[in-house]
C-alpha cells in the first residue's frame, strides 16, 4: 500500500468520526508545528491547511475564536488579515505538555513520591488546581491530596504560580517505610489512574500506526504534504493518550504495559518524518513578516534527538 494511500485512509478515518473535534486539532498543530515556529500563524493558512483534514473554513474560524476566548490565543490584524500567536498562559500550557508528548520514559526512580497538599484552598479552587494537576500526571489520592512520582518541578513551580496558588499549597517529597507496603502503594496508584484504560488506548495506537511506521520505511518518496498530515495525526492521536498518561515508573506499571512500544513507535516515524512535514509548513504557512521562521534549538529535542 502506497504512501498516499496510507495518508488518505489516516485522514477518512479523523473525517468520519461521529464529533470532528476541529479545536483539538487546531492545538494539536499550534503545539506541534506553530509553537516551535516563533508561535503565530495567518488563519488563512490554517484554513488552507486544516481543508486537507475535512475541516471547512467556518469551524476553523468558530474553533480559533474559541481559543482566543479560551486565553490561548491573541489575535493581531493587520489590514484584513487576522494572525493568531499564542499568549503567555497559552505559551506556558503548550510548553509543559511539550515536555510529557516529546519527553523521554522515566527510566530510574528514587522512589520518592510528589505530594500536593491542597487543603488550603477553598473548594471551587481546590477543585480547579486539582484539574490542572492532573494535567502534568498527579493523581488523586483524596480531595485534597494530589501525588506523582517523578513530576516535572519547573513545571509544576510555573503552573503553582501561573494559578496563584503558590504559598496555598504544600509541596512535599514522600516515601513508603519499607518495601512491605510497595504492595499496597501498587494498589493505590491503580485505583488513582485508570491504568488498565490508557494501556488499552496505546495499544489501538500502535495497532493504528504500526501499519503507517511500515509504509513509511519501505517507501522513500514520502511527498511533504503527506508527511505533514502523518505527523499532525501521529500526535493528535498520541498527545490525546499522553496527556491522560501519569507516566509512572515501571514498578508501578501494570504487566504488558504498552505505554513503551508506542513510545518506541512514535518516535521512530516522527524522526522520519518531521524533516519533510516541516518543508510543507514552509512552502505554505505565513505569517505577518512572511514565511515561518526556522525551528527553535529545542524543537530538534524531542524524543530524544531529532537528529
Amino acid at each position: 500500500m502506497s504512501i498516499s494511500t496510507i495518508t488518505k485512509l489516516l485522514v477518512d478515518e479523523f473525517r468520519s468520526r461521529p464529533t470532528l473535534r476541529a479545536g483539538s486539532l487546531i492545538v494539536t498543530v499550534l503545539g506541534d508545528s506553530i509553537a516551535p515556529r516563533g508561535g503565530t500563524i495567518w488563519i488563512g493558512s490554517l484554513i488552507r491547511i486544516l481543508s486537507g483534514f475535512g475541516i471547512g473554513e467556518r469551524l476553523v474560524r468558530t474553533s480559533v475564536f474559541r481559543l482566543s476566548r479560551d486565553g490561548w490565543l491573541d489575535v493581531n490584524q493587520v489590514g484584513r488579515r487576522s494572525y493568531y500567536g499564542l499568549t503567555e498562559e497559552g505559551a506556558q500550557k503548550f510548553a509543559q505538555a511539550t515536555h510529557r508528548i516529546y519527553g523521554e520514559p522515566l527510566l530510574d526512580w528514587s522512589g520518592d513520591w510528589c505530594l500536593v497538599l491542597l487543603s488550603g484552598l477553598l473548594a471551587l479552587q481546590r477543585e480547579s488546581v486539582r484539574k490542572e494537576l492532573s494535567w502534568l500526571g498527579f493523581g488523586t489520592i483524596s480531595t485534597s491530596l494530589m501525588a506523582h512520582p517523578a513530576p516535572d518541578l519547573e513545571d509544576l513551580q510555573a503552573l503553582l504560580i501561573r494559578l496563584g496558588v503558590q504559598t496555598d499549597v504544600v509541596v512535599m517529597n514522600g516515601r513508603t517505610l519499607d518495601e512491605s507496603q510497595d504492595n499496597a502503594m501498587r494498589d493505590l496508584v491503580h485505583r488513582s489512574w485508570n491504568l488498565e484504560e490508557i494501556d488499552n488506548r496505546y495499544e489501538h495506537f500502535v495497532e493504528h500506526f504500526r501499519p503507517v511506521s511500515s509504509a513509511v520505511r519501505k517507501y522513500k518518496n514520502l511527498s511533504p504534504k503527506n508527511a505533514f498530515q502523518i505527523r499532525t495525526l501521529l500526535i493528535q492521536e498520541y498527545r490525546k493518550i499522553l496527556l491522560r498518561d501519569p507516566l509512572l515508573p515501571a514498578e508501578m506499571l501494570p504487566q504488558g504495559w504498552h505505554g513503551k512500544e508506542a513510545y518506541q513507535l512514535c518516535r521512530d516515524l516522527y524522526r522520519r518524518i518531521f524533516d519533510p512535514a516541516d518543508q510543507f509548513m514552509t512552502a505554505t504557512m505565513e505569517t505577518a513578516d512572511g514565511p515561518l521562521p526556522s525551528p527553535s534549538p529545542e524543537f530538534f529535542d524531542r524524543f530524544g534527538g531529532l537528529r
